[in-house]
């Protein structure tokens, strides 16, 4: 039991303390531009274009960023069980609440007994997310850092979008727009990525269990 709690924990510990590192790294101006700087000698070369496509460079890292991230959480996650474990945890739910609309107390009673079961394996699947976690962190915080950096490098950061003729990149909405960009390019690449992956993955399980069934 000791060595299950300390694995649990493992993981749990990396995570905070990345955490804690990419904090620090997003408030201290020193460490986030030696980190860009250092970040820098490697994707410049490759994505950097001189500074003079920023929106370019911001797509390329966004797209390099989101496709390393999830390409390390499909070697390491289960999909099938992770959709096994969810379609559990909702069929119990709807049981529960069935159950309580009823006011059937045996049926209550039985599932009670059972939530802490269906709660055990919902919790193992998403621990094995959780260790993944730091490592995706490895990589976010390091790009972050390079493109603070990259973007007060630049010569000119106007760019042209449908509702401004001369909106600026280091202008803020809420947030930089330059990491508005940066979202709206990672995003979609993520999700075409992520579901793309999954089919295989799928696609590679149900073709092994029909070679079973022969």
């Amino acid at each position: 039991m000791a060595g299950s709690s300390q694995s649990t924990n493992m993981p749990r510990l990396a995570t905070i303390f990345m955490f804690v590192i990419a904090i620090f790294i997003l408030f201290d101006q020193t460490l986030r531009n030696g980190l860009g700087m250092i970040v820098g000698y490697g994707l410049e070369p490759l994505i950097g274009f001189g500074g003079g496509f920023p929106v370019m460079s911001l797509f390329l890292s966004g797209m390099i960023m989101t496709g390393l991230t999830i390409v390390i959480r499909h070697f390491f996650i289960d999909y099938v069980e992770q959709v096994k474990s969810q379609k559990i945890v909702a069929a119990f739910n709807k049981e529960l609440r069935q159950a309580r609309m009823e006011n059937n107390t045996y049926k209550m009673k039985k599932l009670t007994e059972q939530q802490a079961k269906i709660l055990q394996k919902s919790m193992s699947v998403t621990s094995s997310q959780l260790k993944i976690l730091p490592i995706t962190l490895i990589i976010v915080i390091p790009i972050f850092a390079w493109l603070a950096v990259f973007m007060t490098q630049v010569p000119s950061t106007n760019f042209s979008v449908p509702w401004s003729f001369n909106s600026d990149l280091n202008g803020i909405y809420v947030m930089p727009s330059w990491i508005l960009l940066y979202s709206l390019a990672s995003l979609p690449f993520g999700q075409v990525l992520m579901r793309t992956l999954r089919y295989f993955a799928f696609k590679k399980r149900l073709d092994a269990l029909k070679a079973e069934g022969k």
